[in-house]
């Protein structure tokens, strides 16, 4: 299942932002109003929990300087990827969009879509706000 959220611009250039997002206690200001928990776990790993969802753990598994930050899953149950794209809009801005991949079979994936979407988009549009 691949799924995309929308483009935004943020007000941080594009080295400024790969730095935030590398950074894993950062991820806890561009999380959905719905968190419940987060957690950081080390340099390079975090937990989280939206409400009525399961508790998710990520590990950052590539990054790609200043252009590229790849979570992912460390569930063998709920294998995914969440790539955020970073480019240059000039004069201190940046676009941003990320995308998600995962290996999920049918039922899983009619149940999760709607949520996962909602997130993502939540996740680009804080970063937005930043």
């Amino acid at each position: 299942m691949k799924l995309e959220s929308p483009k935004v611009t943020a007000e941080k250039d594009q080295q400024e932002l790969y730095t935030f997002l590398t950074n894993v206690e950062n991820y806890e200001k561009i999380m959905p109003s719905s968190k419940e928990k987060f957690e950081v776990i080390s340099e390079d790993s975090f937990l989280f929990q939206l409400k009525g969802m399961p508790e998710i753990r990520l590990k950052i598994v590539e990054t790609k300087e200043p252009e590229l930050v790849v979570l992912g899953s460390t569930s063998d149950k709920f294998p995914f990827k969440l790539s955020t794209h970073i480019a240059d809009a000039g004069a201190g801005k940046s676009e941003v969009d990320m995308d998600f991949e995962g290996n999920f079979n049918p039922m899983m994936s009619m149940m999760i879509k709607g949520p996962l979407k909602k997130f993502i988009t939540a996740l680009t549009e804080n970063i937005g706000k930043l």
